[in-house]
């Protein structure tokens, strides 16, 4: 009687059960948060604009210096453009401010590839110390523009017309959507060959360079992509705050905070922005009136996240519990169905094999 023997089947996965379920609870979450204005106190729907822009930039961050490894301090420069590229097509040429924080992060992006001629030029420190001046630059420039409200800053008047209530719902729906569309844009785009060919540039420039792929080209559009989402939070923030200023839009302190929220919840990691955003956001809210007391413990916390949780705190989670809510690392894992071989076919197989090779 001859015997069957089980060979080993893998397959590529990416995902777990426990990945799954969490997707499943994300989901319902963003349900039961577009329903918010229906049942919600209009100061929650601020407070969810506000985590929402600090959530954006942060993750943006996060995709140029976690997986790019392009660390910038000059981020804010495009959420600034953002916000005053809003604000300038709302009060000045008439757009729907709603339509214009779209059109802000578009031009963000648009800069952005002018801007990256002369920061790509430069390497390591001096890239992240050349993009902090660049941000001075446009800060400088903005400044004494007069139609913008010049040093002073102003106030969005383009929305005088629409009542309070809708406005806040408006902004707020908006912001939900820009938070899912970013998470949909980056997972999708790490999950992808690109996404593939982003890691190895950033773990060996020249080996990935030798491997055949565009580093140049690749580099170019995750700075693009990252300065098209600093827009698109610079414009959101400023709709829901209706006043700008340079000194508020390209403030350093917006690059600051998203090093510190992606270094609290974990870099390279999409879950680690939000985390660290809800954390931020909750420090800020508790001890923000302790003055500068407030930015030592913000900077302690830092200092003991990089100590102890080395990966952070949503890699603390993953590697203690395996919970991942957006996997994007390939597994080799065998079939459910293992396969099964016949003993004689084998054996038949294994005597042409020797037959056509011999030592």
């Amino acid at each position: 009687m001859q015997a069957n023997h089980p060979i080993h089947d893998y397959r590529i996965a990416r995902g777990t059960r426990a990945s799954t379920s969490l997707l499943w609870l994300g989901l319902t979450i963003v349900v039961v948060l577009a329903s918010l204005p229906w049942w919600g106190d209009s100061s929650w729907m601020r407070e969810f604009v506000e985590i929402s822009c600090y959530f954006i930039f942060a993750m943006m961050w996060n995709l140029l210096a976690g997986y790019g490894g392009m660390v910038s301090i000059g981020q804010q420069a495009f959420f600034g453009l953002g916000g005053y590229a809003m604000l300038a097509l709302g009060n000045v040429w008439g757009v729907n401010p709603f339509v214009g924080v779209l059109l802000g992060a578009v031009l963000a992006g648009l800069i952005s590839i002018a801007v990256s001629r002369i920061a790509f030029r430069l390497q390591g420190g001096y890239f992240a110390i050349g993009t902090w001046v660049i941000a001075e630059v446009f800060r400088l420039t903005v400044a004494n523009i007069s139609a913008v409200g010049g040093g002073s800053g102003t106030t969005l008047t383009a929305l005088r017309g629409i009542d309070k209530a809708t406005r806040e719902s408006g902004t707020y729906w908006m912001a939900l959507a820009c938070v899912v569309a970013s998470v949909a844009m980056v997972y999708l785009f790490l999950r992808s060959k690109q996404g593939l060919a982003l890691l190895a540039i950033r773990d060996n420039e020249v080996a990935a360079r030798s491997q055949g792929i565009a580093v140049d080209r690749m580099k170019l559009a995750v700075y693009a992509v990252s300065a098209f989402g600093a827009g698109l939070a610079g414009a959101l923030y400023f709709v829901g705050n209706l006043r700008i200023s340079p000194d508020a839009a390209f403030s350093v302190n917006w690059t600051a905070f998203a090093i510190f929220m992606v270094v609290i919840g974990g870099i390279g990691r999409i879950e680690g922005p939000l985390v660290g955003a809800l954390v931020f956001w909750a420090l800020n809210k508790v001890f923000s009136d302790y003055g500068s007391w407030y930015l030592i413990g913000l900077g302690l916390i830092a200092i003991v996240t990089t100590v102890f949780f080395k990966q952070g705190l949503w890699g603390f989670v993953q590697q203690r519990w395996g919970w991942s809510l957006f996997p994007t690392s390939r597994r080799l894992v065998p079939s459910e169905r293992p396969a099964f071989i016949n003993a004689a076919s084998a054996a038949s197989a294994a005597l042409a094999f020797n037959a056509h090779h011999p030592e």
